[in-house]
């Protein structure tokens, strides 16, 4: 038996606990053990906890301080991008308050405060087809307002 567990673990300790599992496992199951197979039944017992020791065995690493933090990822943005995304923001919101009304306010809620059609019409009141209709309007808008800023540039 503790040849078997010593297999799984590759540790003379955690085979010896193994081991001892396993017969800890057999005398629990005494009753129910059929007296024709008893050495394949240990062996099988013995096994089934050498494969649960592996299966453990990733949770029970413990990371060194090192790997650890190497692994933490900081998903928040830098400085530098942070500011991008605020003066693009300004830039989208200054362009949205060009436009002419009715395209200034619906242009404004969905490219500036990013809300759906469905949400700008619920608020609004209107048909969820005219807030489309406008928001595909205002992009065409927005799209010839930056082509001509571009080209004086």
């Amino acid at each position: 038996m503790y040849s078997i567990c010593f297999k799984f673990t590759g540790n003379q300790f955690d085979a010896e606990d193994l081991t001892q599992d396993t017969f800890l496992s057999v005398y629990k199951n005494l009753a129910t053990f059929q007296r024709d197979y008893e050495k394949a039944w240990i062996c099988k017992i013995a096994t089934n906890k050498g494969l649960d020791f592996c299966k453990a065995a990733g949770r029970r690493s413990e990371p060194t301080e090192d790997t650890y933090f190497a692994e933490v990822k900081d998903n928040r943005d830098g400085p530098e991008a942070a500011y991008l995304q605020e003066e693009s923001k300004e830039y989208v919101f200054t362009i949205c308050q060009s436009l002419k009304s009715p395209y200034k306010e619906v242009a404004t809620e969905h490219f500036y405060r990013e809300k759906s059609a469905k949400e700008i019409a619920e608020e609004t009141g209107k048909g969820i087809k005219t807030v489309q209709t406008q928001i595909y309007r205002a992009k065409a808008m927005i799209k010839k307002l930056i082509e001509g800023r571009a080209t004086r540039r």
